[in-house]
C-alpha cells in the first residue's frame, strides 16, 4: 500500500473559525450547531462566487471574440499583431496607420432576438449581417425547436422548418454555451410552442422579472427555484406590460408580436440601452407597432 503524504490544507477563514468554535466550545451539541451554521454560510458564498466566477469567464470568453475582431482590423491596418485568436496577442507598434476596409462581427444578442422575433412570428426574414458560428448554441436550440436558419450571402436567412413550433428545454451556460441574456426571449418565443419547456437560469439570480408580466398575457409558467416550466398556450392576448430591464423588455416585444389584440410597453427606456430602433426595425418587417409620444 503507498504511504500517504503529509500535507497542509488550508480552510477559508469563516470556516476555519467555524471549526476553532466546535472545538474549543465546551458544550459539543451547541457548537456543533454554530459549525453547521457556518458550513452553510460558507456553501452559499462559495457559490456565490463560483456564480460570479462564471460570468467572468463568460465576459472573458466573449471579450476574446472581440479581441480577435479588433486584432484582425489593426492588421489590416498594418499593425503587425501576433497570436491572433489566442489569450495572448503580440502588438509591434508602427509610425502610421493604412486605410482598410473591416466589417465589424455583429452583436450575437440583438442577432439571436431578431431571430427569435422571426420565428414566433411565422416569419421570412434575411438577417444582414448576421453570423451563425457566433451563435451556435442558440442555432441548435431554434433548429430543435423548429425553427431553420441558413447562412446567406449577406447574413442569415430565418423561418419556420414546418409551420409549428416545438417545446424545448434550455440552460443558460457562459459562452459559448446559451447566452442568458437570450433566456427572457427564448422564454417568450416557447409561450405558443406544442408541449412544454424546461428554461433553467444557472448565470444570475433574479432574472424571471418577466414571468409575470408574460402571464398578464395568459402565458403559462411556472417558476422553480432557478427553473422556469413554460407550457405552450393556443393563444396570447395583449395587456398592459412592464419592462423590468432590458431583456425581458424586448422579450414581451416578442410575444406582443403575436399576441391577439393591442398591447402597450412600459418603460421602455430599458429596451432602448440594448436596441436601436427596434421598432423601425421591427415594423420594416411588417410589424404593426409604433413608439408613443409623451
Amino acid at each position: 500500500m503507498a504511504e500517504i503524504e503529509r500535507m497542509t490544507v488550508t480552510l477559508p477563514s469563516d470556516m476555519a473559525a467555524a471549526v476553532r468554535a466546535a472545538v474549543d466550545g465546551g458544550d459539543y451539541a451547541s457548537n456543533s450547531e454554530v459549525m453547521r451554521e457556518a458550513l452553510r454560510d460558507w456553501k452559499l458564498k462559495r457559490a456565490l462566487q463560483l456564480q460570479e466566477l462564471a460570468a467572468l469567464k463568460a465576459d472573458i470568453d466573449r471579450g476574446l471574440t472581440d479581441l480577435t475582431d479588433l486584432a484582425e482590423c489593426l492588421a489590416a491596418m498594418g499593425v503587425p499583431v501576433g497570436g491572433i485568436g489566442t489569450e495572448t496577442l503580440t502588438i509591434e507598434g508602427v509610425t502610421s496607420l493604412k486605410e482598410a476596409t473591416h466589417s465589424v462581427i455583429p452583436d450575437r444578442i440583438e442577432f439571436g432576438t431578431y431571430a427569435m422575433a422571426v420565428a414566433r412570428t411565422a416569419g421570412d426574414v434575411e438577417l444582414v449581417g448576421g453570423r451563425l458560428d457566433l451563435i451556435e448554441s442558440v442555432v441548435q436550440t431554434l433548429r430543435s425547436a423548429g425553427v431553420t436558419l441558413e447562412a446567406t450571402a449577406r447574413g442569415v436567412r430565418v423561418q419556420r422548418t414546418n409551420g409549428a413550433l416545438h417545446g424545448v428545454d434550455v440552460m443558460t451556460e457562459p459562452y459559448p454555451g446559451f447566452p442568458t441574456d437570450l433566456q427572457a426571449q427564448m422564454m417568450a418565443l416557447m409561450t405558443r410552442a406544442e408541449g412544454a419547456s424546461m428554461i433553467t437560469e444557472t448565470v444570475f439570480e433574479s432574472r424571471f422579472m418577466h414571468v409575470p408580466e408574460l402571464s398578464r398575457m395568459g402565458a403559462n409558467v411556472t417558476i422553480h427555484h432557478e427553473s422556469a416550466l413554460v407550457r405552450g398556450v393556443p393563444k396570447l392576448r395583449g395587456a398592459d406590460v412592464m419592462a423590468t430591464d432590458l431583456r425581458a423588455s424586448v422579450s414581451l416585444a416578442i410575444a406582443a408580436l403575436a399576441a391577439e389584440g393591442d398591447t402597450t410597453l412600459h418603460r421602455v427606456y430599458h429596451l432602448d440601452r440594448g436596441y436601436e430602433r427596434l421598432e423601425e426595425k421591427l415594423a420594416a418587417c411588417g410589424a404593426d407597432i409604433e413608439r408613443l409620444k409623451g
